[in-house]
């Protein structure tokens, strides 16, 4: 997964986000209406039927990130950021976005070599209680078990509290702890969500946060690329499915070879807010091919060498693709459940019952109709239940438009 970390303050969204507008983009569309016709060809034949791609086709082409590799690599950034002076104390406060990727690395920070990270001995995960519910007293009491001299990591703060009156001491009494300074190197992952709720409680305390550098439509389509071909041993081709623009290669192809390129990827990258996550489950989601173009990228033949391969793909535009949209409902119910997720990073039903106050009678006729509306997904049969990536920009676009706190990613 690409992209640097940044101080939390000065992250700003990819630029076409605040510049493109809905007569933007209706004028883009007659645009491309217009100019549908391919470099090398007469008028393009529309591929909007084109079949998904298979989950293990998407796996090859589309990857989820190495979150060990990752997790090297954001050491690295880390170990970089306090050098230059851009941490609080000894502890890192590491914000990001929900799909960013940051809470699976951090969980890998214990498997890496103590000889390679610039610290004594080992990291340790610190896991959350089961019971959250505790007071001022007990919070003491359980945060002094803990060994907080040796590194430590906390891969989501999130984990650790209850929008609730008896929900609170824990991150309450460990973020004093954080200010008033003494413990040993300390990495602590937060959702954005949970980080807006406790920078607003604790004002006055300035713990200087570092956040992943939102992706442009370089850096999206840099990586996809990389996936895409394999780091480089096939060629890649990526058109639109209605006009025939390409989308990968970014790169020209030489002189006389010049090509129409879509703005998918500025789109791609305004809807996700720069968010590797997001984009890429909206990119698998819009991944297409052809049943005798696919069969060939997955066998070119005998006697095609492994650097001649080019494999063909399509990808359907954003007004074509159907991605999640929150229902209009009378009420806040739907609204108060979503947030409340983003909050906790996940909550099973029995949270929410308590953070929302909604009977979970009800509660359970809301969460199956935003799972119909793939907004929210289980984790597991009986598990707690989280925001979808395809459906997290439009829940955050509602959430604001319906005054409900969000986040600044």
């Amino acid at each position: 997964m690409p992209g640097a970390l940044i101080p939390f303050d000065q992250w700003k969204a990819p630029e076409t986000s605040v510049r493109r507008s809905l007569k933007d983009a209706f004028r883009h569309a007659l645009a491309q209406i217009r100019a549908g016709v391919a470099p090398e060809a007469g008028a393009f034949e529309s591929l909007d039927s084109l079949p998904e791609l298979s989950r293990s086709k998407l796996q090859t082409l589309a990857p989820q990130p190495d979150y060990p590799k990752l997790a090297g690599a954001l050491l690295r950034s880390l170990e970089d950021a306090r050098s230059d002076g851009n941490a609080y104390q000894n502890v890192t406060f590491l914000v990001a976005a929900p799909f960013s990727g940051i809470r699976s690395a951090l969980g890998f920070f214990p498997e890496l070599e103590p000889a390679k990270i610039g610290v004594h001995g080992p990291w340790s995960v610190i896991v959350p209680p089961e019971n959250l519910l505790v007071d001022d007293q007990g919070a003491r009491e359980w945060w002094g078990r803990q060994d907080l001299s040796t590194p430590w990591v906390i891969p989501e703060l999130a984990d650790f509290w209850l929008r609730h009156l008896s929900g609170l001491a824990l991150i309450r009494e460990l973020l004093r702890r954080v200010a008033a300074g003494g413990l040993g190197p300390g990495v602590i992952g937060c959702s954005s969500w949970c980080w807006q709720f406790w920078s607003a409680y604790f004002q006055d305390v300035h713990f200087a946060p570092l956040t992943p550098e939102p992706l442009d439509a370089a850096g999206i389509g840099a990586w996809f690329e990389f996936h895409a071909s394999q780091a480089g041993q096939r060629t890649v081709i990526v058109r639109m499915t209605d006009d025939g623009h390409y989308v990968l290669p970014m790169a020209e192809q030489g002189e006389g070879k010049k090509r129409k390129h879509s703005r998918y990827l500025r789109d791609l990258a305004s809807a996700a807010r720069g968010n590797p996550g997001v984009a890429l489950a909206i990119w698998q989601r819009s991944l297409r091919a052809r049943p005798e173009e696919e069969a060939q990228s997955e066998d070119p033949g005998q006697g095609v060498a492994e650097s001649t391969k080019v494999t063909r793909f399509w990808v359907v535009p954003f007004d074509q693709l159907g991605l999640p949209i929150v229902p209009q409902t009378q009420g806040d119910n739907i609204g108060l459940v979503l947030h409340a997720l983003l909050l906790h990073d996940g909550l099973n039903a029995s949270s929410l019952a308590l953070v929302t106050g909604i009977p979970e009678g009800e509660l359970s006729f809301i969460l199956a109709r935003l799972a119909r509306s793939e907004l929210i997904e289980q984790q597991a049969a009986g598990e707690g239940w989280m925001v979808t990536a395809l459906g997290y920009p439009s829940i955050r676009r509602h959430l604001d438009s319906w005054g409900f706190p969000v986040d600044m990613l």
